[in-house]
């Protein structure tokens, strides 16, 4: 492609549509209702998307057609002029964050040109994740968790005592929670949202050092894009539960069914990453909604071009 996806018209414009997805979403913010969050998120982001000029394709959304009346996998979004776009989204990372009032919750989407994200199943994902600053190849998918944060704490000429990994809260993570605590270190569980979990890793203000464990592939691809952004490192490969699962990895193209796929095979190309708080977290501030109707977003903007993380407050007028 000629130019690069990140003009400032282009890379601006995902930020109107993960804002647009965020304000939809917060309206639904405690009131217990998970389906009717995301289905707001969705309607509003694929509103957003429509008066974009760019041929975008969703790679990773909601599900494939027959699941999903929007943002389909292979739905073709934007007003058809201008660059080619794969896209990966989420409208609403945290669907139960949201339903419960829970902090994390975001409005999230990449972009790359045709051909550089991932075409990634809805299935399962072992993940390791760590931000920038390392030497290649200090993590290894196949290590041990307690392997891989001792490595990481040799490499900051620290005890391993001071590294501190996330992990997803769930039972199926019983034996990485066991190896880091058998190595000292200290374990930081979160209840939802692993795109926020693997994107901690990039900021040292949020003290997480490492993510592990078995999330969403779509929600890999999205996290891993994030990464590219900045230097970070990631490895992860599919996990299947079932024979139908596998099905639907040999339908998105994967033919090696046990790769162990590195950050630049997750995000080959050249990327920008957004997201926009729809609860408060570690990240971005969630929506606000001032007395006089004006509204309030807090977004994280990253590409990879030149490596730029961005936070842009935006104020909507009331109406």
């Amino acid at each position: 492609m000629a130019d690069s996806i990140l003009v400032p018209h282009l890379a601006d414009a995902m930020v109107r549509v993960t804002e647009q997805a965020a304000i939809a979403a917060e309206k639904l913010v405690g009131r217990g209702d998970e389906k009717a969050a995301d289905a707001a998120a969705v309607d509003a982001m694929r509103q957003a998307f429509n008066a974009v000029d760019f041929q975008g394709r969703v790679v990773i959304g909601e599900g494939e057609r027959d699941e999903a009346p929007m943002l389909y996998i292979g739905e073709e979004v934007g007003t058809g002029r201008g660059p080619e776009i794969d896209i990966a989204l989420d409208p609403l990372e945290g669907t139960t964050l949201t339903a419960k009032a829970m902090s994390n919750a975001l409005a999230v989407l990449a972009i790359a040109p045709r051909g550089g994200l991932l075409y990634a199943p809805d299935t399962y994902m072992d993940k390791i994740a760590i931000g920038p600053g390392y030497a290649d190849g200090i993590i290894d998918l196949d290590a041990s968790p307690a392997e891989n944060i001792q490595a990481l704490a040799r490499a900051r000429g620290c005890d391993v005592s001071q590294m501190t990994a996330c992990v997803l809260d769930r039972p199926r993570h019983a034996d990485i929670i066991d190896s880091l605590r058998s190595a000292g270190a200290r374990i930081h569980l979160i209840s939802d949202g692993d795109v926020a979990g693997v994107i901690n890793t990039t900021n040292p203000m949020t003290g997480i050092d490492m993510y592990v464990g078995r999330g969403g592939a779509p929600e890999g691809v999205l996290a891993a894009a994030a990464l590219k952004c900045v230097g970070g490192q990631m490895q992860g490969r599919l996990h299947f539960r079932n024979d139908v699962e596998r099905g639907r990895a040999a339908r998105t193209g994967i033919e090696d069914m046990e790769r162990k796929y590195d950050l630049s095979e997750l995000a080959s190309g050249e990327t920008v990453f957004c997201a926009t708080g729809v609860t408060s977290g570690g990240l971005v501030s969630g929506v606000v909604r001032r007395a006089g109707g004006e509204v309030e977003t807090d977004t994280l903007v990253m590409s990879s071009a030149d490596r730029t993380v961005r936070r842009i407050r935006s104020v909507f007028p009331a109406g």
